[in-house]
């Protein structure tokens, strides 16, 4: 992808349903890396890793080794995030969420009223959206949204908010653990139960989705050559008959007179395996095991599959000849002898030559999430304090509607495929930017500098002039340009493009430095003279415009 020109017009393209593959781009691999550690591959390993990469986070990495920073990325120590809170007024005079009061948790009170389930929906993804503005120095948030999407549910399919609550605590709580755990609790999952049909799942009319897309999309793929066939999604549905959902203690559990208990024998791809059919209260999780255990059986196709779905979320869309054989495949081959542990694996990935060269950096077309959340963080947006939870819950309920209209709502990802720019050939994350999104784009950054968004009387804005004064020496133009550009960009402008931002913009179009470190002396030997802090301002906030208005910071 040519990285300065991706938002030209774009040739014409056709949907691709064999393995994409290119030419190689590098042939580097999971040797580790041993060159420049400068805040530069901190900021590149930061941006993967995490959303957005702060000035303060830059600059505390800067002080380890790339090993401490990757161990540390990796070692989730911080508590799980406080639930949700009750934000919303349900508009009923007969208030029928009455037990949860106004500021407490919902998530311990059953409640079947649509309309309440729908303001705790909302109030889970606004309480998302809190927790990445103030996410720990930690991959668990990354993880967890990369899981959301390869485990893809929609919050839209049930109106209990507590089902989706459950699975997205299961979803941070285990996006660092084993993947063949993880793949076994998403089946009895109540939220995709409720997504798949599971909990409709009998054996008087086994339901073929969760089978299907346990296996094509969650477990093994479906680019294998030999593959799972059409009677082994219909043994594995079999399998998973008498699963259903208790609503009012926010649990699955198994009606054994609703299971299949008749053999079920699975084709060649699996051995000719048979599951022997059982009854009794613990047939449908010995079932569960046999299965999840002769999927996983089938090990390079498994780790080979979400080996790819990793490095597609952290290194790059396209996967070459020499990435599957110097990257790929050893993973793969790693996550097998781990037991399918998803931490040393991810470990060597972001440790790796491989991570850290050149053709691997900026060349993300960051998601519309980490464009939004990101830009908030680097950018030191105040938010609302957490003891004002109802302004709290309406900044982070303004960002979440922003990032929607950009194309990506968090709990509400379009299909069980997820967000069609993971796995969309060939465009892949280039599906972000179009005609619709980019200006959009453009308007919440121009917006957020200009007159911020108001909510609650609390002005949610970039203060220009406080980003400039953390930098390290924002009264030299040129050093604000250049340590500005080291914050915010993951690709290098050109020295021509630096010296027009820094002569048109905080020169005002003239030639000598020194009108912009006067006018910046000014400001901060007088901070409360309005007309001094104005002429800063009003430059600050120019060049902060342009710079994030230009396709350069699109990428990541």
């Amino acid at each position: 992808m040519d990285r300065r020109s991706f938002l030209k017009a774009r040739r014409a393209k056709k949907n691709i349903v064999s393995t994409y593959t290119v030419s190689g781009r590098t042939s580097t691999g999971l040797n580790q890396y041993s060159g420049s550690w400068t805040k530069n591959e901190v900021a590149h390993l930061l941006k993967r890793t995490m959303f957005g990469a702060t000035l303060p986070d830059i600059e505390y990495f800067s002080q380890k080794t790339m090993e401490q920073c990757v161990d540390e990325l990796l070692t989730i120590t911080s508590p799980m995030p406080d639930p949700p809170l009750k934000d919303y007024d349900t508009g009923d005079a007969q208030n029928p969420d009455s037990d949860v009061d106004a500021g407490t948790t919902w998530i311990y009170s059953n409640n079947e009223d649509s309309d309440v389930g729908e303001k705790r929906k909302q109030s889970l993804k606004k309480w998302w959206i809190g927790i990445l503005l103030n996410q720990p120095r930690n991959i668990r948030e990354k993880m967890t949204l990369f899981w959301h999407n390869h485990f893809a549910t929609e919050m839209a399919s049930s109106q209990n908010a507590r089902f989706a609550y459950k699975h997205h605590t299961l979803l941070r709580q285990n996006c660092l653990g084993n993947f063949k755990a993880l793949a076994r609790s998403i089946a009895i999952d109540p939220l995709m139960l409720v997504y798949q049909n599971g909990e409709h799942n009998s054996k008087y009319a086994p339901d073929e989705n969760f089978a299907r897309e346990l296996q094509e999309l969650f477990t093994l793929g479906k680019e294998n050559n030999p593959n799972y066939t059409e009677d082994d999604v219909k043994a594995a549905a079999r399998v998973l008959t008498g699963w259903r959902n208790d609503e009012l203690s926010n649990t699955s559990y198994f009606d054994g007179s609703s299971h299949d208990t008749g053999n079920k024998t699975f084709s060649s791809f699996y051995n000719n395996k048979t599951i022997q059919g059982k009854s009794g209260s613990t047939a449908g999780e010995e079932e569960l095991d046999e299965l999840i255990n002769m999927i996983f059986s089938k090990g390079a196709e498994a780790s080979v599959y979400i080996v790819k779905e990793l490095y597609k979320w952290f290194v790059y869309y396209e996967i070459d000849q020499a990435a599957e054989e110097n990257v790929i495949a050893p993973l793969a081959q790693m996550l097998q002898n781990y037991n399918w542990d998803i931490a040393p694996v991810l470990s060597a990935l972001l440790k790796s030559e491989h991570f850290f060269d050149v053709m691997n950096q900026g060349c993300f077309i960051k998601s519309p999430v980490d464009f939004v959340v990101g830009t908030c963080r680097e950018m030191k947006v105040a938010l609302p304090p957490g003891s004002d939870y109802t302004t709290a819950y309406a900044a982070c309920g303004e960002l979440l509607w922003l990032s929607s209209l950009m194309q990506q709502e968090l709990g509400d990802p379009p299909s069980v495929s997820g967000w069609p720019a993971y796995y969309q050939i060939p465009t892949f994350h280039e599906m972000w930017i179009n005609n619709d999104t980019y200006p959009k784009r453009n308007q919440f950054t121009d917006t957020l500098i200009n007159t911020g968004y108001t909510l609650n009387n609390f002005l949610l804005q970039v203060d220009s002039v406080a980003f400039a004064r953390s930098l390290n020496n924002p009264g030299d133009p040129k050093m604000l340009v250049e340590d500005s550009l080291a914050v915010l960009y993951r690709i290098q402008l050109s020295d021509t493009i630096k010296e027009q931002l820094k002569k048109e913009i905080l020169l005002t179009g003239q030639t000598n430095d020194y009108y912009w470190t006067n006018a910046w002396n000014t400001y901060i030997a007088n901070p409360t003279d309005m007309m001094a802090y104005q002429t800063v301002h009003t430059r600050l906030s120019e060049l902060y415009k342009y710079l994030l208005a230009l396709p350069e910071y699109q990428l990541s």
